[in-house]
């Protein structure tokens, strides 16, 4: 899901490939024994005193990879994971290098200029080319023994803490507690204001997020993006009984049905879009008889989400969503 299985894949090939360089470059010779290690002929892995010497002092993070000894104020940041770009975005910190995913997101427009493009398969060797100061990636990435010859690694467990959290937790981490408080305050102030308009507008009626894909459909929960942080988590509106079931109180996030199910969890409301992780045509769910016949559907009650932005949950895409999310609901009729 969300394509982190597959970085972590994509990964684990650089670091196979890059360990095998290294073995072979400390191997050329006995006077290379107080040389850096290199991961290429051409390039040259910092140690950590080099690190050390461009930043004015480090302090022990508490990431979930461990205690990591990072800059006080890190400035070179390679973000790895595209789902937390947007936080660093918001604290006011502008990463050095992001994926493809990220570079790609409509909400990020204007706000990564100069910032290079990694891909989705990120190189060693392009992330060396950034000397970054701090590497952003996912608990369980293979390879972060590689990426830790480069620069101090925070490895973060998705999921683990909601977006509020994890952006208190990202201001500690760039040494500005103060900024990830005061985002938390005005998210939470804009929240107050709406909330009441939102559920006065939608009554009883029951919300869902389903987005086609090449096997069925998925049916997106409370913390999974897409909008349901804000749907179900803040504006405390209701999913259908069997997405509640199987999305929400199952702790995943999301689940996948077969278009014959899809009445069971329709809801009076729903926001879709294609899936972006396959090319299937979503055209196969949207012009099926069965979809039709769906009354939010026939009610035109029916919003398209954006799949290459609303697929994220960082306070950047969640300020977007939350305008489209809340536009969409008070022009319920």
């Amino acid at each position: 899901m969300k394509n982190r299985e597959g970085n972590k894949s994509v990964l684990g090939i650089c670091y196979v490939l890059c360990y095998l360089l290294f073995l072979t470059a400390c191997g050329q010779g006995q006077d290379n024994t107080n040389k850096p290690a290199t991961v290429s002929p051409t390039i040259t892995v910092p140690s950590p005193s080099d690190h050390a010497s461009t930043v004015s002092g480090t302090v022990t993070f508490h990431a979930d990879n461990g205690d990591i000894q990072v800059p006080k104020k890190p400035q070179r940041i390679v973000d790895l994971t595209n789902f937390y770009t947007g936080f660093f975005l918001a604290l006011g910190v502008i990463p050095v290098g992001v994926l493809s995913g990220s570079a790609e997101n409509p909400y990020f427009e204007g706000m990564l200029k100069g910032v290079q493009d990694l891909g989705e398969e990120p190189s060693p060797e392009k992330i060396l080319e950034l000397k970054p100061d701090l590497i952003i990636t996912y608990t369980g990435t293979e390879g972060i023994e590689v990426f830790e010859k480069i620069a101090p690694v925070v490895a973060v467990e998705y999921g683990k803490r909601n977006y509020k959290e994890q952006m208190l937790e990202f201001g500690k981490l760039i040494g500005n507690e103060e900024a990830g408080k005061t985002w938390v305050d005005r998210w939470e102030k804009k929240i107050q204001e709406l909330k009441p308009m939102i559920q006065e507008a939608v009554g009883n009626k029951t919300v869902s997020i389903l987005n086609p894909y090449e096997k069925g459909l998925f049916v997106f929960g409370h913390n999974y993006g897409r909008g349901g942080e804000i749907i179900y988590g803040e504006f405390g509106l209701k999913a259908p009984p069997e997405a509640q079931k199987a999305a929400i109180d199952s702790g995943t996030g999301w689940a996948s049905i077969s278009l014959e199910k899809l009445p069971e969890f329709s809801g009076d409301i729903i926001f879709t879009c294609p899936w972006a992780g396959d090319t299937s045509d979503p055209k196969i769910v949207y012009d099926n008889p069965i979809w039709k016949q769906l009354p939010a559907v026939k009610k035109q009650h029916v919003f398209q989400l954006n799949p290459k932005a609303d697929t994220y949950n960082d306070p950047v895409s969640l300020d977007g969503q939350l305008d489209f999310i809340s536009d969409s609901l008070l022009s319920i009729k």
